[in-house]
C-alpha cells in the first residue's frame, strides 16, 4: 500500500508538471498585441501559423504595415483585446478567438476598428504553440487579399495676414512656376545661361534638374519660379525657347521689403522641424512659418488639414472609408499695423541701417516696425540660390537681421524720461536756473574723464529745464540724475517698463538701465542722465516710454492684433498731468524754437514736439572715436495720434540725419 501511494503522489505530480508546460493561447494573443502596439512588425511575424507565413513572406509582412501605417501618418497606435473571464482549457483541434480594438491617429483623424484574432494550435520540435492565423482582414477589419489602402490629405488654406485697414500684408496668391521641356530647347547652351542669369539660379542646378530619372523629353521639369506680376522677367524667359509656366498656388507679400521682419515668410519644414513637430500632424510636404508674424502665430495661422483613409480594391475602386475629416483653414489675423505708416518709414529710411517704431500714443496701437535694409520674403517663397542667400548674409547694413527687435543705446532721447524722474522727486525745478560753466564736467575722483556739452548747448551758462532739452545740454541732466541718486533713479524707471518684458505679442529685447543691479560709479550714473552709459532701449519701447506726456501720466500696452483690447494702461501714473504739460511744451519748443536741436528743417505744415539725440556706442568711459547712431522720436501734437520713433546706424551728423526723414514720415501722411 505505501508503495502504491508513492505511485500514485510521482503519478500526479508528473501530471501537474505536464499541465503547466501546455501552451496557452492567451500568451500568444498578448506577446502578439504588444508587438503591434509598439510597431515590431518582425516580432508579430513570428507568432504567425505556419499557413500564414506560407502566404507572405517576413520582409512582405513588415513592408505592408511599415508603408500603410506611413502613408496614412500613423501615430498614437493603442490595441486592447478581451481575455475570458474565467481561464479556459484547450484541445488541440480548437481555434480559439479573442476580440480586439484598435485605435490610431491619422491624416484623417482618429480611425478605429474592431476585429477578431483566431488562433491554431501547432506542434513543434521543441515545443509545441498557439499560433495567429493571420490574413489582410487583420490589418483593417474589411480588408481582403489583393486590397489596397489609399490615403488622400485635404490641404487647408493658410490664414491671410491684413493690416488695420484691410490691405493684405501676407496673402493666398499664384506665383508663376517656370521650367523647361527638353524636346523644345533649341540652343541648349545659351538657354540654361540665359536662363540662370534671369532667374538668378547657376547651369549646374538646371542640369541636375534635367538629370532626374523621371525626366522624359516632352516632361515639364521645374527649374525656379517668378512673381506673378515680374512682367519684365516673365517677357524675358518667354523668349527663351524650351521654357514653359506653370500657374501655382503660393503665399505672397504684397509689401515686400518694407514688412519683411514683422510680416516674415513661409518655407518648407526642415527635418528638424518635423521632428520637433511630429505630433502636430506636419508632414514632409507642408509648409511653416519660418520667422516674422508667420512662424510666431503658425498654430492660428496654419489650419487643420483633413484626409481621407479608405481601403481600395485591386481595381482601385473603393470599398469601405476607414477615416475622413474635412480640413479646416487657418484663421486670418488682422494687425494694428498700418500699411501705409509701414512704407512711408521704409522709404524714408532710404536703406540706411537701423530701426524704426510708430504708435498711437493714446490708445497704444503699434502702426509700424520697420527694420532697414530689409530683403524681399517673395525671394525665399520663390526660391533663393544659395549664392543669393550668401549675399544677403554679407550684404552691408545686414538685411536679414531684425534691427526693431533689438536694443540700442537712446542718446539724448533719455533725457525726458531722466527729466520726468527729477520733476516727480522734486529735484528739478523747472523755472530754477543750473549754472553751467564752460564745455565740459567733471568730479574730484573722475580721474581724466569729463562731460562734454554738444555744441550749441553752451550759449548760457544758466540753464533752465526748457534750456536743457531745447538745446540737449548734457551736463545738465548729468548733475540732476547725481541729484537724484542712483538707487532712487532705478526705482523711479521701473515704472517707465526699464528691466521687464515689453507685454507685446512679438518678442522685442527688454530695455535696462544697467548690466549689474546698482551703479559701479558716479561718472556711470552721470552718463545715464542723458541715455549714454549703460542704457538700451529698442525704438518701441522708447516711443511707449513717451505715451505719459501724451495721455497725461500713464504709459500704455502696445497692442499688435486689432482684437486686442486698446487703450490699456502698462504702467499708472507714472508722471502727473502737470509733469507731462511741462515736458510737452519743452518738446514742441525742441522743434519750433530756432536754436532747438530739431528745428531744421522746417515744415510748416508740422506741429510736432520730440526729441533728438545721438548714441556714442562707447566700449569705455574714455572712448573718444566710437561710432555714433542718430536718433529722433516725435509726435503730432494737433491729431496726438502717431508717435515715431526712428534710429539710423553709424551716421556722421548725428540726429541730423534723422530728424528731416521723421518729419518727411509726418509730411508724406498728412
Amino acid at each position: 500500500m505505501k508503495k502504491l501511494r508513492n505511485c500514485f503522489l510521482i503519478s500526479s505530480f508528473l501530471l501537474l508538471i505536464g499541465c503547466s508546460d501546455k501552451p496557452n493561447p492567451e500568451s500568444t494573443v498578448e506577446a502578439y498585441m504588444e508587438a503591434w502596439e509598439n510597431e515590431k512588425f518582425g516580432e508579430m511575424y513570428d507568432l504567425l501559423s505556419e499557413e500564414s507565413k506560407d502566404s507572405i513572406s517576413e520582409e512582405e509582412f513588415e513592408e505592408r504595415y511599415s508603408t500603410i501605417y506611413e502613408g496614412i501618418n500613423m501615430n498614437n497606435l493603442a490595441i486592447t483585446y478581451k481575455a475570458p473571464e474565467e481561464e479556459q482549457d484547450f484541445n488541440e483541434e480548437d481555434t480559439p478567438a479573442y476580440d480586439y480594438d484598435v485605435s490610431m491617429e491619422t491624416l484623417a483623424g482618429e480611425l478605429q476598428f474592431s476585429h477578431q484574432a483566431e488562433l491554431v494550435y501547432e506542434e513543434g520540435d521543441e515545443e509545441d504553440t498557439w499560433a495567429i492565423k493571420w490574413d489582410s482582414s487583420m490589418i483593417f477589419a474589411g480588408m481582403e487579399e489583393g486590397d489596397k489602402v489609399s490615403a488622400q490629405s485635404i490641404p487647408a488654406e493658410r490664414g491671410e495676414i491684413f493690416d488695420a485697414n484691410g490691405e493684405p500684408l501676407a496673402e493666398n496668391g499664384v506665383i508663376q512656376q517656370v521650367g523647361l521641356v527638353p524636346e523644345r530647347i533649341e540652343d541648349e547652351k545659351e538657354v540654361k545661361e540665359d536662363l540662370a542669369e534671369i532667374l538668378d539660379i547657376s547651369v549646374d542646378y538646371i542640369d541636375s534638374q534635367l538629370d532626374q530619372s523621371w525626366v522624359q523629353s516632352s516632361s515639364f521639369v521645374p527649374v525656379g519660379a517668378v512673381s506673378d506680376d515680374d512682367e519684365e522677367r516673365i517677357k524675358e524667359i518667354k523668349e527663351l525657347t524650351g521654357t514653359q509656366f506653370q500657374e501655382t498656388n503660393s503665399r505672397v507679400y504684397p509689401a515686400e521689403e518694407a514688412t519683411a521682419h514683422i510680416i516674415g515668410y513661409v518655407g518648407d519644414i526642415t527635418g528638424e522641424q518635423l521632428e520637433e513637430m511630429s505630433d502636430e500632424g506636419y508632414t514632409a510636404s507642408d509648409q511653416i512659418g519660418q520667422t516674422g508674424l508667420e512662424s510666431l502665430l503658425e498654430e492660428d495661422l496654419r489650419g487643420q488639414a483633413g484626409g481621407k483613409v479608405t481601403i481600395v480594391d485591386e481595381d482601385g475602386n473603393e470599398k469601405e472609408v476607414l477615416a475622413e475629416n474635412e480640413a479646416t483653414n487657418g484663421e486670418d489675423v488682422e494687425l494694428t499695423i498700418d500699411k501705409e505708416v509701414q512704407e512711408t518709414i521704409y522709404e524714408n529710411m532710404e536703406g540706411e541701417p537701423g530701426s524704426s517704431a510708430a504708435v498711437n500714443p493714446t490708445s497704444g496701437e503699434v502702426k509700424a516696425l520697420v527694420s532697414s535694409p530689409a530683403y524681399d520674403p517673395n525671394e525665399f517663397v520663390l526660391g533663393m540660390s544659395s549664392e543669393r542667400r550668401s549675399e544677403l548674409q554679407e550684404q552691408e547694413g545686414e538685411p536679414l537681421s531684425n534691427k526693431f527687435s533689438s536694443n540700442y543705446s537712446p542718446g539724448s532721447t533719455f533725457k525726458p524720461i531722466t527729466a520726468s524722474i527729477g520733476l516727480k522727486t522734486d529735484t528739478i525745478d523747472p523755472e530754477e536756473d543750473m549754472t553751467i560753466d564752460g564745455k565740459s564736467y567733471t568730479q574730484d575722483g573722475w580721474g581724466n574723464y569729463s562731460i562734454t556739452r554738444v555744441d550749441g548747448a553752451n550759449i548760457d551758462n544758466n540753464v533752465n529745464l526748457r534750456d536743457a532739452l531745447v538745446r540737449s545740454d548734457n551736463i545738465y541732466f548729468a548733475r540732476s540724475i547725481l541729484d537724484i541718486g542712483g538707487e532712487t533713479f532705478l526705482e523711479e524707471a521701473e515704472n517707465f517698463g526699464f528691466s521687464e518684458d515689453l507685454p507685446f505679442a512679438y518678442p522685442i529685447s527688454a530695455s535696462q538701465i544697467l548690466n549689474e543691479d546698482q551703479f559701479e560709479s558716479e561718472p556711470l550714473l552721470a552718463d545715464t542722465g542723458y541715455g549714454q552709459g549703460q542704457v538700451q532701449m529698442s525704438s518701441l519701447h522708447l516711443a511707449l516710454t513717451y505715451t505719459p506726456f501724451i495721455t497725461g501720466g500713464d504709459l500704455l500696452q502696445p497692442t499688435l492684433r486689432s482684437d486686442e483690447e486698446t487703450g490699456q494702461v502698462w504702467k499708472e501714473d507714472v508722471i502727473s498731468e502737470e509733469t507731462a504739460d511741462v515736458i510737452t511744451e519743452n518738446l514742441q519748443a525742441v522743434v519750433n524754437d530756432s536754436q532747438g536741436s530739431a528745428y531744421e528743417p522746417q515744415m510748416d505744415d508740422l506741429n510736432l514736439a520730440g526729441k533728438t539725440g545721438t548714441a556714442e556706442l562707447k566700449q569705455s568711459l574714455d572712448d573718444e572715436d566710437a561710432q555714433e547712431n542718430g536718433w529722433f522720436i516725435a509726435w503730432d501734437t494737433d491729431e496726438e495720434d502717431l508717435i515715431v520713433s526712428m534710429m539710423i546706424e553709424d551716421v556722421e551728423d548725428g540726429s541730423g540725419e534723422v530728424v528731416p526723414r521723421v518729419k518727411k514720415v509726418f509730411s508724406d501722411l498728412n
